[in-house]
């Protein structure tokens, strides 16, 4: 009796694996491509803001040393971004949504589908462009508090740029979280390209402004 109940055991399931394991075998199988079209349209929204604002204030500071004129370009070249990205996302996405809806009627799905599973399936015009307007005034936004509250002209230029640096690697960070991707190259790509955009157009409004045909 007494060997009976020593030998006895509790059964241990085959599959039952380590918690990590777990984890990663589900991150293995997720597929990032589904977050590929919202995911392009928020982080290029978001850094062509960042890029496009901080560039432009660059060029003004470049030949300006006078801060109210550096943000109020800025701001400027916000509402215009920002306005400009909505359109242009609307008229994209609304052309993208006519094209599926004629695909459907000569495929004869149009009956077929109730219009509430048609709306959730059909991409949205008006939610692209809220969205696009939205990332593209949340990039911009950096620069301009950056330099708000800088009465050095060449201070607020290096804050300009450290602040926009930290943003630029923080959505490249985000953008290589969410899609499953390397975060060096992304932090990288990104930190590079917008440096760069940033120095070009600081240096050629610079040369353009001291050579006096302004």
């Amino acid at each position: 009796m007494a060997t009976a109940q020593n030998d006895s055991s509790v059964p241990i399931p085959e599959n039952q694996s380590h918690p990590k394991q777990c984890q990663l075998a589900a991150e293995e199988g997720f597929d990032y491509s589904q977050r590929g079209q919202w995911l392009r349209a928020a982080i290029l929204g978001a850094n062509d803001g960042l890029v496009s604002v901080a560039s432009l204030m660059m060029g003004v500071g470049a030949v300006n040393h006078d801060a109210k004129a550096m943000i109020i370009s800025g701001f400027a070249g916000l509402v215009a971004g920002a306005c400009s990205m909505a359109i242009g996302e609307f008229v994209s996405v609304y052309s993208q949504l006519d094209v599926e809806v004629a695909q459907m009627k000569r495929e004869g799905r149009t009956i077929e589908n109730p219009e509430e599973k048609k709306k959730e399936q059909l991409p949205n015009p008006t939610q692209a462009a809220v969205a696009s307007a939205l990332a593209f005034s949340l990039g911009a936004i950096v620069p301009l508090l950056a330099a708000s509250f800088i009465g050095d002209h060449k201070v607020r230029l290096g804050v300009v740029v450290g602040a926009v640096s930290l943003a630029l690697v923080l959505f490249g960070w985000i953008g290589s979280i969410l899609g499953g991707t390397p975060v060096v190259k992304s932090c990288f790509r990104v930190l590079f390209g917008g440096l760069m955009a940033m120095a070009i157009t600081f240096g050629l409004t610079k040369l353009i402004g001291s050579s006096g045909r302004l």
